[in-house]
């Protein structure tokens, strides 16, 4: 897969699933390393995160490219970092990840925002959740107003969603029909395929 031009002001959808389908998240801890790195770099490098989820064999980033540094290189550095923290702490060797991180450039509004339902369903939508509420490891509690974390754009939140119910609608419509617009539903069956 063509890795796109990373350009101030777009948005870009990384994700990746672990070697073998073996959990690379064993406990909280290990996502917080990873949330903790995110945020470093993600104020380092100048982007801003949109929507994400850490889920126990893959993880998903939908982050804004507010300056001139790559926003490819916010996987690149926290998973590079992360995985030499879980190999040293769990004796593991080898590969952390099946290959390199995927990057799709999300090139239109509609994709923008179903992205984020489908970023935000991921637990329910495997089974580890009733509720996604009960998930603490995406910004889904920070878009509905239920968890001051600072891995948000509030602004963008506010921006595309009237109120916290409108945003919890959007994604409950998907768990429930489970029907994505054509386009973002391609890109997204070829990474479940993946």
């Amino acid at each position: 897969m063509k890795r796109p031009e990373y350009l101030p002001g777009h948005h870009y959808h990384f994700y990746n699933r672990s070697a073998h389908r073996i959990s690379i998240f064993r406990e909280a801890d290990n996502c917080l390393f990873v949330l903790r790195k995110m945020k470093t770099y993600c104020r380092s490098l100048a982007l801003t995160p949109i929507a994400y989820c850490l889920m126990p064999n893959h993880y998903h980033f939908l982050i804004r490219q507010d300056g001139e540094k790559r926003a490819g290189l916010l996987p690149q550095r926290a998973f590079n970092s992360y995985s030499k923290a879980y190999n040293k702490r769990y004796g593991h060797s080898g590969t952390l990840f099946e290959g390199n991180y995927r990057v799709i450039l999300v090139e239109n509004e509609a994709h923008l925002l179903h992205l984020c339902r489908y970023i935000h369903a991921n637990p329910v939508k495997h089974g580890l959740v009733a509720d996604l509420v009960e998930w603490p490891y995406s910004n889904y509690l920070e878009w509905i107003g239920e968890r001051d974390g600072t891995l948000v754009d509030r602004d963008f939140v506010r921006e595309h969603f009237a109120s916290a119910q409108s945003h919890r609608e959007f994604v409950l419509d998907y768990l429930v029909r489970r029907e994505l617009p054509e386009e973002l539903e391609a890109c997204l069956s070829a990474w479940e395929r993946w």
